[in-house]
């Protein structure tokens, strides 16, 4: 049986043929919050301040119609709030991030098990958006500990634009220019950071 790897000539071993490994830059870290009772979302809120700091975008508050799929656990009349924070994060800590949330979520369960509150955890990078979840699919790499990236949104051309499997509601003009303007914020945040790496 023939040998599997080539070996190549020392002189093609360069920089453009084998890449050094580097840490990515860290992201901007947001969630999306589904809710039927302001109370709830007030606490849950305040678990996630205290667990990741302090947030520097709270959207307002949108109808949450796009899908029934949370109506029979939380109630027909659903709201959502977005809301990102102000220290970035490395992007391989996603999977740890959701799982907290998970149990953040897990402590407004009706005593019959139901939700109340519904947390996605996810990233943005220059290039994308990436949302955290426990279901894997096609376009869902497996990351660690149960959880999967999703490729939600992908920036090209001066904004960020969806892909055949972006959910409907992250596809919506309103929620592209909200994730536009995180990305300035996100830039601008980088740019101090190179410019006082102390």
């Amino acid at each position: 049986m023939g040998q599997i790897c080539e070996i190549w000539p020392v002189e093609y071993l360069n920089e453009e043929t084998m890449g050094e490994p580097q840490e990515p830059k860290p992201s901007k870290l947001f969630m999306s919050l589904i809710f039927a009772e302001e109370s709830c979302f007030q606490l849950g809120l305040q678990d996630l301040l205290l667990t990741f700091g302090e947030t520097d975008f709270l959207s307002e508050r949108f109808s949450f119609d796009f899908t029934e799929y949370y109506s029979r656990e939380m109630g027909p009349i659903l709201f959502r709030h977005f809301l990102a924070f102000q220290s970035l994060i490395p992007p391989s800590t996603l999977p740890e991030i959701k799982l907290t949330t998970n149990r953040i979520e897990g402590k407004y369960v009706h005593l019959q098990g139901d939700r109340r509150l519904n947390i996605d955890p996810g990233y943005l990078s220059l290039e994308h958006v990436i949302l955290a979840t426990t279901k894997g699919y096609t376009h869902r790499p497996y990351l660690r500990d149960g959880i999967y990236a999703d490729l939600t949104l992908i920036y090209q051309k001066g904004s960020y634009r969806a892909l055949e499997w972006t959910y409907p509601d992250y596809r919506q003009p309103n929620i592209i220019a909200l994730f536009n303007h995180l990305r300035t914020t996100y830039a601008e945040a980088l740019k101090r950071r190179t410019n006082h790496p102390c």
